[in-house]
């Protein structure tokens, strides 16, 4: 595959034996996963701590330049600020979207101290016309130590992370289920 024919299609699988652990399907790549604390759902809440079932598309993506090299995608990437957010709080009209920080709503802080978002994409979860409580911050971003299980998002490691990006473009879509 090359950048001109980005994959169309990343298939999510959920483990058996561990709701929060996965794998990634993607042409000749397949790669382990981390999945929301209660695995997959098709009943997504805020908070609920699963990963939503469905088809993702990967809508753009932030990087750390203080700490990483931009990926190598044909995936919009634009390089994190300090002062970037992302509202998770259902009552407030900035919901499931970017905030400047500081930001008086809820927030999640996209500059993370444990490396987690260093490599960010968001998925489009809830984004055309956010429902409240309908879930946010659904992103696949690197995994924690040991492939910890995310907040509701999809996770894997940094090589894992830039072999997927440099086969994805606008038009890959996560198939989770």
């Amino acid at each position: 595959m090359t950048a001109s024919a980005p994959l169309r299609r990343i298939i999510v699988r959920g483990s058996r034996s561990d709701a929060a652990r996965g794998v990634l399907v993607a042409g000749p790549l397949t790669a382990p996963c981390a999945l929301g604390r209660s695995g997959v759902t098709r009943q997504k809440r805020e908070g609920d701590g699963a990963t939503p079932a469905g088809t993702l598309r990967l809508v753009a993506g932030y990087w750390r330049a203080d700490r990483v090299a931009r990926p190598c995608t044909a995936v919009p990437m634009s390089s994190l600020r300090p002062s970037d957010g992302w509202c998770d709080d259902p009552a407030d009209r900035r919901y499931n979207r970017p905030v400047r920080l500081p930001y008086p709503g809820g927030h999640e802080d996209m500059w993370r101290q444990d490396h987690l978002y260093d490599i960010v994409v968001v998925l489009d979860w809830n984004l055309a016309r956010p429902r409240p409580g309908g879930g946010s911050a659904i992103f696949f971003h690197l995994a924690a130590p040991g492939l910890g299980p995310t907040a509701g998002c999809i996770a894997v490691t940094l090589p894992a992370m830039r072999r997927l990006l440099t086969l994805s473009g606008p038009e890959t879509v996560f198939e989770v289920g």
